[in-house]
């Protein structure tokens, strides 16, 4: 069993080809190494800030805990609040960030693997 309080963690900036304007921030919860699988990170967005359009191996699942952001695919954006849920298949090309008046957090449940998107 890992159990974890975020208050513990250490704050990190994402600073990589994934972020598309920043600061993003992310608390590794638990780490994928420790599970063998499945990781959990706490990602908090400034207002504005946004990832790139990018990709996941495998499913991404993203619980929004604080404030307006946006979930977006080539096709579409949703406005997301606290206590949504976010289902991202594999493969599904896709962007989330925070609006432009909001910061914006939440939990995403994901194995390793992600890429900028073509």
């Amino acid at each position: 069993m890992i159990v974890v309080n975020s208050d513990n963690i250490e704050t990190v900036e994402t600073r990589d080809e994934i972020v598309g304007k920043g600061p993003v921030y992310r608390k590794t919860l638990i780490d994928p190494e420790d599970t063998g699988g499945f990781g959990v990170l706490l990602v908090t967005f400034s207002p504005g800030a946004r990832l790139n359009f990018h990709t996941h191996t495998y499913e991404q699942i993203l619980y929004v805990t604080e404030g307006k952001g946006i979930v977006a695919t080539r096709d579409e954006e949703q406005v997301v609040t606290p206590g949504t849920g976010v289902f991202i298949p594999p493969g599904e090309v896709h962007w989330h960030g925070a609006t432009e008046d909001s910061s914006f957090s939440h939990i995403a449940i994901q194995k390793p693997g992600i890429k900028l998107a073509q």
